[in-house]
């Protein structure tokens, strides 16, 4: 297993006083504990408003932003596969940073959203470079990225190609390799079928149609930015949030994960509840629970 990493109970999430990551064992053996001694900063309740830019690119599509400025480390957060930058965790996020003074942005990918472009020309790839994109020229200094299903795959190559810049990852159902993965699973049969057909419609409760539609180009694109195929060089402090009954992206991902990431610093917190968007209550809780865990723990290590 690399590194050492914690699995942790969200149900055991006490908030008092101070508040407790409490531990539960889901095996013969008791799991570590840790306790966060310090008052929990409250949740804000009103919505803030920031002002939409761009960012230019030359031969790219300009990106759709937004930015509240403060102080560092930042916050990013990256979107899932057909969400964008309004969803119920992106906004929610952007309160609890307000609240902290803290600096934060949400964006569109390319093709979604507000961003140019179109959608059906887009791959992972691409969608990578917008990551890398924001993170080079809008985010100042350290930055915590909080990436979402498909997000967090792309969450994990930024934080190889930008260390220097990237301080610690939060993941959200981390979707890393996911689709790659599960159309490898198919029979020959099967993918000879998708290949001559063009598209592939995997069935799923997020979409109105009641599938996703993937080109089986953007499939074979996406194999080559697979990380589950060895070590992940990611030596920052990582936390992986994942509801056990998520039907999309299995929660044993996860653990997959942890274990092929380098760093020493990793916690894999499952919530029993949660689903594939952990966007309940008690899911945003915990949430920016972990957020603000980390930025304490970032700030008072410099």
């Amino acid at each position: 297993m690399a590194g050492g990493w914690s699995l942790v109970s969200a149900a055991a999430l006490v908030r008092r006083k101070s508040w407790d990551f409490a531990a539960i064992s889901f095996g013969p053996t008791a799991l570590l504990s840790r306790r966060i001694e310090r008052t929990p900063r409250r949740l804000p309740v009103c919505r803030w408003k920031t002002n939409l830019s761009f960012l230019s690119r030359p031969d790219l599509p300009n990106l759709a932003y937004k930015k509240l400025k403060g102080k560092t480390p930042g916050v990013i957060f990256i979107p899932g596969y057909l969400s964008n930058m309004n969803g119920t965790k992106a906004m929610a996020i952007e309160e609890f940073c307000k609240s902290l003074g803290h600096a934060y942005i949400r964006f569109d990918y390319s093709g979604c959203g507000s961003s140019e472009g179109k959608f059906e020309d887009c791959t992972v790839g691409k969608w990578r470079k917008d990551v890398l994109s924001i993170i080079d020229d809008i985010a100042e200094g350290p930055q915590i990225l909080v990436g979402s299903s498909m997000g967090a795959w792309l969450m994990l190559h930024a934080a190889i190609a930008r260390p220097q810049k990237v301080a610690a990852l939060v993941g959200i159902a981390t979707a890393a390799d996911s689709m790659v993965t599960q159309f490898n699973q198919l029979s020959v049969e099967a993918k000879k079928d998708i290949e001559v057909k063009g598209t592939w419609k995997v069935p799923t409760k997020y979409s109105d149609d009641g599938f996703y539609i993937f080109q089986y180009s953007f499939i074979k694109e996406a194999s080559f930015h697979c990380l589950l195929h060895g070590p992940i060089p990611v030596t920052c402090p990582v936390r992986l949030l994942h509801g056990m009954k998520d039907e999309f992206i299995p929660w044993q991902t996860s653990m997959q994960i942890a274990d092929h990431i380098i760093s020493s610093d990793i916690d894999v917190i499952l919530r029993k509840n949660g689903d594939h968007r952990m966007k309940e209550k008690e899911d945003i809780k915990l949430l920016v629970y972990t957020i603000d865990d980390l930025i304490d723990k970032l700030t008072t290590s410099n």
